[in-house]
C-alpha cells in the first residue's frame, strides 16, 4: 500500500466520520419536532376525544328521544283505554300499565335533561380546547417550520457527502476498500490510524514494533495494529497527531 493509497484512505475515513456526524444531526430533529408540537398535540387529543364524546351522547340523545315519543304515545293510549274498560279488573290491569310507561317516561325524560345538560357543558368545553388549540398550533407554526428548513438543509448536506463519499470511493483499490470497509464494518469510527510521534497506534496507542513502524513511514506494504486491528499510516506533517492533535 502507497503512502498516496493510505492518504485517499484517511481522507475516506474524514468522509465517513462527516457522514455520521451529519446522520446525528438529521436523527436530532425528531425529539425537537416532538418538544415543540407536544403542547399542541395534547390539545389536539383532547379535542378529539371530546368531539367523540359529543357524537356519542348525541347518538344516545336520539335513543332517548324515540324512546320518549313511543312512551308518551302509550300513555295516551292507555288513558284512553280507561274511558272504556268494562271491568275494575281490566280496569286495574290499564291502570298498572299505565303508571309503570309514565314512570319510565319520566324517567327517559329526566335522562335526556340531564344529556343535555351534560352536552352543553362538553360543547363549552369544545369550543374552549378548540380556540386553545388553534392559538397553540399559531404558536409553533414558525418553530415548526424553521425546524423543517433546518432539517431540510442537514438532509440535503448528508446526501451531498454520501454522493461525495460515493464517487471518491469508486477511484479507490477495491481490495483496500474492501478491507477499509470491514473495519468500519465492525461499528468503529476509526478504519485508518496515524502513528503517534513516539511510534504508538494513534487509535489504541499501543506501542508499534520499531521494523514495523519503519515499514510504516517508508514501506508500501500495509499494516494492520497488531492490538486493536486499524490500518496504520505514517504521520503528516501537517496535521497534530496524538497529545497535540488533543490541545489543539
Amino acid at each position: 500500500m502507497t503512502e498516496q493509497a493510505r492518504a485517499e484512505l484517511k481522507q475516506l475515513q474524514r468522509l465517513d466520520n462527516q457522514i455520521a456526524e451529519a446522520e446525528e444531526k438529521v436523527t436530532r430533529f425528531d425529539p425537537l419536532f416532538a418538544e415543540v408540537e407536544e403542547p399542541a398535540l395534547v390539545l389536539e387529543s383532547e379535542v378529539n376525544t371530546a368531539r367523540k364524546r359529543l357524537e356519542e351522547m348525541k347518538v344516545e340523545e336520539r335513543r332517548l328521544e324515540v324512546s320518549v315519543d313511543e312512551k308518551r304515545t302509550r300513555v295516551k293510549r292507555l288513558e284512553e283505554r280507561m274511558g272504556s274498560v268494562r271491568n275494575l279488573r281490566e280496569e286495574a290491569a290499564v291502570t298498572a300499565e299505565h303508571d309503570m310507561v309514565k314512570r319510565a317516561l319520566q324517567n327517559d325524560e329526566q335522562e335526556a335533561y340531564t344529556l343535555i345538560d351534560q352536552m352543553r357543558k362538553i360543547e363549552d368545553r369544545l369550543k374552549e380546547l378548540t380556540e386553545a388549540l388553534a392559538e397553540a398550533e399559531a404558536q409553533v407554526e414558525p418553530r415548526r417550520r424553521e425546524l423543517v428548513a433546518d432539517r431540510e438543509a442537514a438532509r440535503a448536506d448528508l446526501e451531498r457527502l454520501m454522493s461525495e463519499r460515493e464517487a471518491f470511493a469508486a477511484n479507490l483499490d477495491p481490495r483496500e476498500l474492501r478491507l477499509y470497509d470491514g473495519i468500519r464494518g465492525d461499528g468503529r469510527r476509526r478504519a485508518v490510524a496515524e502513528l503517534t510521534p513516539d511510534g504508538a497506534c494513534g487509535n489504541c496507542f499501543g506501542m508499534v514494533p520499531l521494523q514495523l513502524q519503519n515499514e510504516i513511514r517508508h514501506g508500501t506494504s500495509l499494516i494492520r495494529c497488531e492490538a486493536c486491528g486499524v490500518i496504520l499510516a505514517a504521520p503528516n506533517p501537517e496535521e497534530p497527531t496524538g497529545e497535540a492533535a488533543a490541545q489543539g
